[in-house]
């Protein structure tokens, strides 16, 4: 077994997974905010 070198490993499927649930999030949030501004609006 090869010894632990810090910056050495590959990270890329790992900054993939994080950028997609980053966009998922993001998402996630102005579709929510665009439905309470509807029921807002809607109920006004």
């Amino acid at each position: 077994m090869a010894d632990y070198q810090p910056g050495k490993m590959d990270i890329r499927v790992q900054e993939k997974t994080f950028a997609g649930f980053v966009r998922f999030v993001t998402y996630a949030v102005v579709a929510i905010v665009i439905f309470l501004v509807f029921l807002a609006l809607a109920n006004g």
